[in-house]
């Protein structure tokens, strides 16, 4: 009989409420973490459900035939996993676009509605009404049109906004308009206010937005950030803050997680400092996707849809 290892980095704790909601959706299958597997039991492994694994872990695994992220990002997987030639399958889960999509609109409110700047004058002592402008009058443009970028764009949209989208290859939303290509991006940067970031970390986008792609924003610009920290060139990000270019931005990621105490955007007064929770995944709804993927394979023998790992998604 086949069996199912769940290899994870996170605690013991966390693990094991991983395991309950994973063995609650698919109560037909062995579902082991993989410490404590002996190796006769490890060999019965066919599929593997993952949480930042350790890939010697995975090598020890002999007949895995493919692997289930429980993220929705998967380029430290693609990274470390792609030696091992077996599918990796990412996490899609509706719920967790919808939360994302939340969080763009919940933060894009922040900065229009001007927040920092009434923090600002609430440590000065300041009483000041600030101009209003309404949403159709404010361009929001989000880099990476992806579950979760389409997500966000229509729930900007849908708020009133004047939304464009970018992404590498073509997409269609109604109500947005998209740009798409290499050739287009500093062109849609040079339009938008309010900067959203939900692209995956791959080679290609790895340090996308340098000093040059910061300079096409137009003066005062704000930036969101919650793809992935090394999209975001750091120093080149601090110089325009300082110079008044880039007017506030939100980092829900950084290049090292947790945020070293020596960081400068910690303190900075343009910064707000996220800890990494724009879009928590849903162990309930994660599970019951794993299950039902799991479910097909075992009646069908089609692995779902998998990892491209020359994109790195």
């Amino acid at each position: 009989m086949s069996r199912i290892a769940l290899v994870t980095r996170l605690s013991p704790e966390a693990e094991a409420h991983w395991a309950g909601h994973l063995a609650r959706a698919l109560p037909g299958e062995r579902i082991d973490s993989f410490r404590d597997l002996s190796p006769a039991e490890r060999a019965e492994v066919d599929i593997a459900v993952v949480a930042n694994p350790d890939p010697a872990d995975l090598a020890e695994l002999p007949n895995l035939v493919w692997v289930h992220s429980l993220w929705a990002g998967v380029e430290r997987l693609v990274a470390e996993l792609g030696h091992l030639a077996r599918p990796i399958v990412r996490l899609v889960d509706p719920e967790l676009a919808r939360t994302m999509a939340e969080a763009a609109l919940a933060w894009t409110y922040y900065l229009f509605r001007d927040m920092p700047a009434y923090a600002a004058q609430q440590r000065a002592r300041v009483w000041k009404g600030l101009p209003y402008k309404r949403p159709g009058r404010t361009k929001v443009g989000v880099l990476g049109l992806g579950e979760l970028g389409a997500a966000a764009a229509l729930r900007l949209r849908d708020a009133g906004f004047d939304v464009h989208g970018w992404s590498r290859s073509p997409k269609e939303i109604a109500g947005v308009t998209c740009h798409a290509g290499e050739e287009t991006l500093e062109r849609m940067l040079g339009q938008v206010e309010i900067l959203v970031c939900l692209l995956p970390l791959t080679g290609a986008t790895r340090g996308l937005l340098d000093a040059r792609r910061l300079a096409c924003l137009p003066e005062g610009a704000q930036i969101i950030n919650f793809a992935r920290g090394p999209i975001l060139d750091s120093a080149a990000l601090i110089e325009a803050l300082d110079s008044g270019r880039i007017g506030h931005a939100v980092l829900d990621v950084f290049e090292v997680e947790p945020l070293p105490e020596a960081s400068p955007f910690w303190g900075h007064p343009k910064v707000t400092v996220l800890p990494h929770i724009s879009a928590a995944t849903d162990p309930e709804t994660a599970s019951a996707i794993v299950g039902a993927h799991v479910s097909d394979y075992r009646a069908t023998g089609r692995i779902p849809p998998s990892v491209d790992l020359t994109r790195g998604y």
